[in-house]
């Protein structure tokens, strides 16, 4: 009996490719090939970020939202799969647990809790543990000069009992008109940016979604740039000169004179050359 080892194929199996392999390739082959300065100006995210991504060197980075964040707004600039590319360094990073085994079932409540508790939580805990035990005496006299300068503001300040001052009518209305000027927003407030506009600002972004966000003068200086997460606050400088542009469309909403109007567009789709004027925002409501 003889065997036809002469027509046996070997197979190869292939190799899966990393995010950092598959944003580096996306990036140096084929027709249209690209310098990381040239994306960096583009996307207003900095060198040393978009190659830390590349080289899989995710500790130069220094929260992982901004990590996630970048990595979408990278992979989606490169025609790549922005979600495919989030999950690969979800799971290189150690974001993921085996809670679903199929690709139908949602893992999206399996990621985030491991990013706050294991990536940011225990390791800030951590390291401020650490510092506390090596610099214990400073802490100590630290609290020691607080403690002797409450007690002398005490002993020094005399008590007055002078009875409280009855608000006028105009405290009354500036507390009014100071509380309308808040919407009352779908998204519980994190963190305020542009608090320089907020008494003057017409127009409000708020992210339901985490999004990159950049911010346009009349003359195409950047005045904003920023990965918001669900909850984030950017109060738009007054005026009908502003454009902006949204990593993912669908996860800013837009306030204007404390009224939400559309989305800029769908969810997960980059929108470019958004107009913040509030009288083209409010004509595209009417829309």
């Amino acid at each position: 009996m003889t065997e036809n080892i002469e027509n046996n194929e070997v197979v190869e199996t292939p190799v899966e490719l990393s995010a950092g392999e598959m944003l580096r390739n996306a990036r140096t082959t084929g027709r249209r090939k690209r310098e990381i300065p040239t994306i960096s100006k583009q996307l207003c995210i900095r060198e040393e970020f978009l190659e830390a991504l590349e080289n899989g060197d995710y500790s130069v980075i220094p929260e992982p939202v901004y990590i996630l964040g970048f990595a979408r707004n990278y992979a989606m600039e490169l025609g790549l799969n922005p979600d495919e590319v989030v999950a690969k360094i979800k799971k290189e990073m150690g974001m993921t647990s085996d809670c679903a085994a199929d690709d139908d079932e949602d893992t999206s409540a399996c990621a985030m809790p491991s990013i706050k508790e294991e990536s940011w939580g225990k390791m800030t805990f951590v390291k401020a543990y650490q510092f506390v035990y090596q610099h214990w005496l400073w802490f100590l006299g630290g609290v020691l000069a607080i403690a002797l300068i409450i007690f002398a503001i005490v002993m020094l300040t005399p008590s007055k009992s002078e009875p409280e001052p009855v608000p006028t009518v105009v405290d009354t209305v500036v507390t009014v008109e100071e509380k309308d000027k808040e919407p009352e927003y779908k998204q519980t407030v994190r963190e305020r940016f542009g608090v320089d506009n907020r008494e003057t600002a017409n127009v409000v972004l708020q992210a339901s979604q985490e999004s990159w966000v950049k911010v346009e003068d009349g003359r195409g200086n950047t005045v904003f740039s920023r990965v918001l997460v669900p909850g984030d606050l950017y109060y738009v400088p007054k005026g009908d000169k502003y454009k902006a542009t949204f990593g993912n469309a669908g996860g800013i909403d837009i306030w204007v004179n404390g009224k939400l109007v559309p989305d800029a567009g769908p969810d997960h789709t980059r929108k470019t050359g958004i107009s913040l004027a509030p009288k083209n925002l409010t004509a595209a409501k009417k829309e």
